[in-house]
């Protein structure tokens, strides 16, 4: 939020996106989120669910997040990145689509020929489905996050971020919720055969979404580095190299530590209920989408929150309220602690588009790599898991939560440099660069507000015409006067 703004988009050198211009682009982008919102709701489900019938250890069912963040989001976010700087959003976004679509497919066969006898061999048949769901869906986050924040203004890349992963929230409360009536119900509790139905229904659905995206005509946001014009070219000049992106890189890591510590609470949730408390595994379930549905209604007030208050302070707090509600939670018992757990989720839904929105922010050239990157944290999902299972299964779920406070504390510390760097400003404060770049058309390509200052003072001043007075004093003095 350099100079004051809530959040400058990477890339502002090209002609966003206005008004009623960004229903549709917005609309199509919202389904995305929707999309990656309920696999993910389920992933969490299915979790305990494999536990159950596979009758595999708490350990041993972390191998889905491990593939799902570790696999699809860190190892092909690169390639998605890579894709999208060269093809551009359309074509990223029915890649990732169809790899999606192929997944969820595959689940089928993985769930039709699975044996409870051998639940480690079946369960690796899902693992090798979930990696490929995970690729598409790596794809599409790397474009649909960046695409939210270069389509429109850069001022409001924040407030846009929160409203598209507010119907991620929607969906992934939905999830669970069907999950709790669909694989928990008494003639499913013990087999998977429900499994493979609720697959092949996500499968339809992505391939609808393919065929929609394919035949619409998506808005390109071409950014600095696509932009050949001589401000462009001397802008980017001055942007350092991807790799001394220091805030970017502190991004990554925040981003990092946080999903590892969304997916950590999401997927030892309904084993906390269960062992700290005395609900089922479908009450549990139920709780857990209740939980989900704060997360989506916070991430609403979230994002009107930021259209009055500093994104960066926003975090701040949140992050320091997720700390104490985590070690709370950690030497807590019974059905208070279950609630305190189901609060967090209010506090930690603005962190993962907040980061985004700060990390990717003044990267101008490096937007579209950058934005890659940043989705590459996401598999702190990958590692985060493991290491509470490994704990839950030596001591207790209740004490493998203090791994979650230490990925908030990091987003806290991240949180805190930001709002120290860019002056301890509590009120949203909005620049006038489009005010000047309406009235000045030789800066319409303008792409941060230095650059502003930077023309103003290359211009070369023009003299004003001078005046010139005389007049007689009374000793007969002439007295010469010029004015400017």
């Amino acid at each position: 939020m350099a100079g004051g703004v809530v959040i400058l988009s990477s890339s502002s050198n090209c002609k966003y996106l206005k008004g009623r211009q960004l229903i549709f682009p917005l609309s199509l982008a919202s389904s995305l989120f929707f999309l990656w919102g309920f696999s993910y709701g389920l992933l969490d489900v299915l979790n305990k669910h494999f536990q159950n019938v596979l009758k595999i250890t708490k350990l041993e069912s972390t191998g889905l997040q491990i593939v799902y963040f570790g696999g699809g989001y860190f190892c092909f976010s690169p390639i998605a990145a890579e894709l999208l700087k060269r093809k551009g959003y359309k074509i990223t976004i029915i890649t990732g689509l169809v790899l999606f679509a192929i997944g969820a497919i595959f689940f089928w066969p993985a769930a039709h020929f699975s044996n409870p006898t051998k639940g480690k061999q079946a369960f690796g048949g899902f693992i090798v489905c979930t990696f490929v769901i995970s690729c598409g869906l790596g794809t599409l986050e790397t474009a649909a996050n960046s695409y939210t924040a270069v389509i429109g203004n850069p001022q409001s890349a924040a407030m846009r971020l929160q409203f598209c992963a507010s119907w991620n929230g929607v969906a992934s409360f939905i999830g669970p919720l069907i999950a709790s009536k669909i694989f928990f119900s008494s003639e499913h509790a013990t087999n998977l055969s429900n499994v493979k139905y609720v697959y092949i229904a996500i499968a339809c659905s992505a391939v609808l979404l393919a065929c929609i995206f394919f035949f619409s005509k998506l808005p390109e946001v071409a950014t600095d580095d696509e932009d050949h014009t001589d401000v462009t070219d001397q802008t980017n000049g001055q942007i350092k190299p991807l790799w001394k992106q220091y805030n970017m890189i502190f991004g990554f890591i925040a981003q990092f530590c946080y999903v590892g510590a969304q997916v950590t609470i999401a997927s030892f949730f309904i084993n906390y209920a269960t062992e700290n408390a005395d609900y089922t595994d479908s009450q549990a379930s139920k709780l857990l989408s209740y939980a989900l549905i704060t997360f989506t209604i916070s991430r609403f007030i979230g994002t009107v929150l930021s259209h009055f208050f500093q994104a960066d302070l926003i975090l701040l707090i949140y992050s320091t309220i997720s700390v104490i509600l985590t070690i709370y939670i950690s030497v807590s018992y019974g059905r208070s602690a279950v609630i305190v757990l189901m609060s967090i989720y209010f506090f930690e839904s603005i962190m993962f588009p907040t980061i985004f929105a700060m990390g990717t922010a003044n990267l101008g050239r490096h937007t579209r790599r950058g934005a890659g990157i940043l989705i590459m944290g996401v598999s702190g999902g990958a590692v985060f898991p493991p290491i509470q299972g490994a704990i839950a299964d030596a001591h207790s779920t209740r004490i493998s939560f203090f791994v979650p406070m230490v990925g908030f504390i990091v987003v806290l510390v991240y949180a805190l440099f930001h709002w120290i760097k860019h002056g301890f400003k509590v009120r949203c404060v909005r620049s006038t660069v489009d005010k000047i770049i309406d009235v000045q058309p030789k800066l319409s390509y303008v792409s941060q507000p230095t650059d502003i200052i930077n023309h103003i003072s290359t211009w070369t001043p023009i003299p004003l015409a001078s005046r010139t007075y005389t007049r007689e004093n009374i000793n007969g003095t002439i007295i010469t006067t010029e004015y400017f």
